[in-house]
């Protein structure tokens, strides 16, 4: 069953890491590529590049390990059963590979959507503005000396979440998202204002515990730190930031046909595919849902977390552990469904639990590699490493 089992790089960062990522090609031994990048290497600003920074996504795998394997197979239709954020859709774009994504998650295919869309770059600009124009007018006193009001949220979760100020900020905002032609683009900006302008600690932006209503010692910013009460100056922020990064990624973006698919990787249609490269979600780690919980509450997307495959609500008991088993070789085989023989699985995964070798071996796939390299976690307080797996998988 495995052919071919390989192991680069090593945990002390020792040696030189492989950066030259337009020199790969189909020639290329990827056992012999140091992957282990630290933040000198692969510095934020590049692994956040264009739109892979237009909104904060727990999990995603960094773009520059995507386009290695992309380069690497260099496949006529890549498919991301598990999409996520887009990255692997974005990297193909920019290659000129057609791809496909699948997600369960309505914030998820909204926001893969936007990033790999393609704009009129001066109508996007006179939106962005003008929204926020319109915004600072809805938000003065009128000629009764009252700011214009806005409807009232019904969504408990919104009214615990924030200030009724920044709330009515926001909502106003959304109240304008109508009357724009790139409305999916400025829900996005809207989503990304709210979830810096929730109540809570800097320090727990990626899980927030409980609303924070009074003055906190800041882990982040080592000081006193407030809750916020304002939401435009995010508002007018991320509106200009999502402008350039989308202006910057059109400058490569390709003609390459990108498809999003909103649905369960177990059951869903995908069309023809020769390669899968995906990092699907890990046992017991994520509720991808609640992580976008603003999101889904004030644009009024819907949810299927019941349907969420490894969510950390469902615990990482054993049972727990197979029924992820059970799921994500179900997901596997219905994509394998649309990939002919000799099709390549490429599968980034954090394989704390050992789990994927019984999933190759339930698949009957061919491993031809399985490699490992070292994860420098640099977000938040998650300042520890930690392994993460590269399987490269073949279809019989």
């Amino acid at each position: 069953m495995k052919s071919r089992i390989s192991v680069t790089g090593n945990p002390a960062y020792d040696g030189r890491p492989f950066t030259a990522f337009a020199t790969v090609t189909p020639e290329t031994d990827v056992a012999s590529l140091n992957l282990n990048w630290g933040e000198r290497d692969l510095p934020e600003r590049e692994r956040t590049k264009h739109v892979h920074g237009l909104h904060p996504y727990l999990g995603k795998f960094i773009p520059q390990l995507v386009e290695v394997f992309l380069r690497k197979y260099r496949p006529k239709v890549v498919c991301d059963p598990f999409c996520g954020s887009g990255t692997t859709l974005v990297e193909a774009n920019a290659l000129g590979i057609d791809a496909v994504g699948c997600d369960i998650s309505a914030f998820n295919c909204l926001l893969t959507k936007v990033k790999t869309y393609r704009y009129d770059l001066r109508l996007l600009e006179r939106s962005v503005h003008d929204i926020l124009v319109q915004l600072d007018l809805r938000l003065q006193p009128n000629l009764f000396g009252a700011p214009q009001e806005v409807e009232e949220s019904q969504s408990e979760y919104l009214r615990a979440w924030y200030t009724p100020e920044v709330l009515r900020q926001l909502l106003l905002y959304r109240s304008l998202i109508s009357a724009y032609p790139y409305q999916d683009l400025l829900k996005v900006v809207l989503s990304r204002a709210a979830r810096s302008s929730r109540l809570t600690k800097h320090f727990e932006l990626d899980f927030p515990k409980a609303p924070v209503t009074g003055p906190y010692y800041c882990h982040k910013h080592r000081r006193t730190c407030y809750p916020v009460t304002d939401a435009t100056a995010f508002l007018r922020r991320y509106s200009l930031d999502a402008l350039r990064r989308i202006e910057t990624f059109a400058r490569i973006r390709t003609e390459a046909r990108t498809e999003i698919l909103q649905g369960d990787a177990r059951s869903v249609a995908f069309p023809p595919c020769d390669m899968v490269l995906t990092s699907p979600p890990y046992v017991g780690l994520i509720d991808y849902h609640e992580q976008h919980r603003y999101a889904f509450e004030l644009l009024g997307l819907p949810q299927s977390r019941e349907a969420e495959i490894g969510a950390s609500w469902k615990g990482d008991s054993q049972r727990a552990v197979e029924t992820y088993l059970e799921d994500m070789t179900e997901a596997f085989a219905n994509v394998m469904r649309a990939m002919p023989s000799g099709g390549v699985l490429v599968v980034i995964v954090h394989d704390r639990k050992d789990l994927y070798d019984r999933i190759a071996q339930r698949l009957g796939v061919k491993v031809e590699y399985r490699l490992q390299r070292h994860v420098n976690r640099r977000t938040g307080r998650r300042a520890d490493a930690f392994f993460e797996d590269v399987l490269v998988w073949r279809r019989l």
